[in-house]
């Protein structure tokens, strides 16, 4: 519990009308979770604004509430606090108000376009694996000291009050460490979600063609990735337990933009490749199989020299070779402990649901699920599976509505040079109309004959269905876009989803049982 006056501290309102000598007892931003005692934002927002929501705050205890507005109502009995930026200072009052958690604990921070969330776990595995009590937060999972748990939101990084509250639990919890993924949009100054999170270690992985209905360009979406290297090391050397941290960033110089991040780090920095570039972790001898992937790592060896290592991960997909490295070298980075001592414990990393995770319940064709819903995610992961078989490829995805509309025709462009079947399906249409979204990836491969090589179908769960009944022993059914996700989001309302479940209802609809799963027997139509 803090006063108000010790909260405003931590920012420069523009003005304050009312009693500040208030005990304020938590946070929120949707006035359907205040409750007595609390400081609400009313934060502005695209569809509405947080303004028409503050006599509902105050009707549910809130006792006063920050906004942005300059003659705002006020109710009677509430404290208004006017400031330039509600998102912003929302950030520097959640911090403050649990005490400043990130100042507590090592951070390290993952962004880029694709590979964040498996970078994320693999960090944490490896962390853990070696002693440090660490804890993450991602798109997929969290683990706040309890242990790990479905993240329920589509929302990669959460806002500022959920991201210090869950630093506050790690650090209250006797952890040493946190991971957290840091997506564009966190990093954006717009949202300010992880503008007071004093990051130690920053790993870039990559940046391709998205979000660019929030960035506006692509320059913008990189600038607003490169602020977690802008703010390396921006609270000073921290001292956890007996070791003091010293900031680093781990770059991906497989990436165009690797010099760019690098000029914009605070930081000094490590590099990994593994497709030929140099750098000061490289993946050479790649050997790749169905389970996983063998290589050769070649890195520093402490006294000034290189060595050269074998390595092997049974995490199935070459991108993720990079993932591992980019962990390596920021749990070094965390830890102090040499990038080959991490070695031993690569076999071990287990990977993150909805990541190429294959479903096998005895069925003569293969199922992989994953997460790609980007052009150059699509590039990533179908080339070497058209490479590595005889049967046909049939592919079911769909894009985001109210999302970047530029990469959909790609993404039908991509999906067509390498399956063999396109059936084209809800993601989350969102307020946009199903089959004209659909239509929009569909122009992107017209030379596809409908009802043949082309499926338009909105429904998944009939999409899926379709792409069994096609499918044929030998032949790779490919599940794109959801991933992990728990939901499909509508116009008017949120339908609870479940990819793997949904395949494997399915698979044993059609006689397929072996190794099927009790608890995911349901229908989720």
């Amino acid at each position: 519990m803090f006063r108000l006056s010790e909260l405003l501290a931590a920012i420069q309102p523009v003005s304050v009308t009312g009693e500040v000598n208030l005990a304020i007892h938590g946070l929120a931003y949707d006035s359907r979770a205040c409750q007595p005692g609390w400081l609400f934002f009313a934060l502005p927002g695209i569809h509405t604004d947080g303004m028409r929501f503050v006599a509902d705050a105050r009707a549910r205890g809130a006792v006063a509430f920050v906004h942005q507005n300059s003659s705002p109502a006020v109710p009677p009995g509430m404290t208004a606090i006017q400031v330039t930026d509600c998102r912003y200072a929302m950030s520097a009052i959640a911090s403050a108000f649990y005490g400043a958690p990130s100042k507590d604990l090592c951070v390290i921070g993952v962004t880029g376009t694709e590979g964040k969330s498996t970078t994320v776990s693999l960090i944490y595995q490896l962390l853990n694996a070696v002693g440090i009590r660490t804890g993450f937060f991602s798109t997929v999972m969290s683990d706040t000291g309890d242990g790990e748990q479905p993240n329920p939101e589509h929302q990669t990084t959460p806002e500022s009050t959920a991201v210090h509250a869950m630093l506050a639990r790690m650090r209250d919890q006797g952890l040493t460490h946190a991971v957290v993924e840091s997506s564009s949009h966190g990093l954006s100054d717009r949202t300010a979600r992880l503008a007071h999170v004093c990051f130690d270690i920053g790993v870039f992985t990559n940046v391709t063609h998205e979000h660019l209905e929030f960035h506006g360009t692509w320059e913008q979406y990189r600038s607003d990735k490169a602020n977690l290297f802008r703010r390396l090391g921006a609270c000073g050397q921290k001292t956890i337990g007996d070791r003091k941290i010293a900031p680093a960033g781990v770059v991906c110089a497989d990436d165009p933009s690797a010099s760019y991040f690098l000029q914009a780090s605070n930081a000094p920095c490590m590099t990994y490749a593994s497709r030929g570039n140099a750098a000061d972790l490289i993946a050479l001898d790649v050997s790749s199989d169905s389970s996983g992937a063998s290589f050769t790592l070649e890195g520093p060896d402490g006294k000034g020299g290189r060595i050269r290592l074998p390595a092997r991960i049974n995490l199935p997909g070459r991108f993720n070779i990079p993932n591992t490295m980019a962990a390596m070298l920021a749990a070094s980075s965390a830890s102090g402990i040499p990038w080959q001592s991490f070695l031993p414990h690569l076999p071990t990393l287990r990977p993150v649901r909805g990541r190429m995770q294959r479903i096998d319940q005895g069925q003569p064709f293969e199922v992989i699920i994953d997460y790609a819903h980007t052009p150059s995610s699509f590039l990533e992961i179908l080339p070497p599976l058209r490479a590595s078989r005889k049967g046909r490829m049939l592919c079911v995805f769909g894009s985001g509505g109210e999302r970047d509309r530029e990469k959909r025709p790609r993404q039908g462009r991509i999906a067509a040079d390498y399956c063999d079947v396109v059936i084209l399906a809800d993601e989350d249409p969102r307020g946009e109309d199903r089959m004209a979204l659909l239509e929009e990836i569909a122009a992107g491969c017209p030379e596809l004959p409908r009802g043949q090589r082309l499926f338009l179908i909105p429904d998944r769960r009939e999409a899926i269905q379709k792409a069994f009944s096609l499918a044929n022993a030998g032949d790779l059914v490919l599940l794109l876009g959801k991933g992990h996700e728990n939901s499909i989001i509508f116009a008017d309302h949120v339908m609870p989803y479940d990819e793997e479940g949904t395949a494997r209802s399915l698979l044993a609809d059609m006689g397929y049982r072996t190794g099927f799963p009790e608890s995911t027997t349901r229908s989720l139509a």
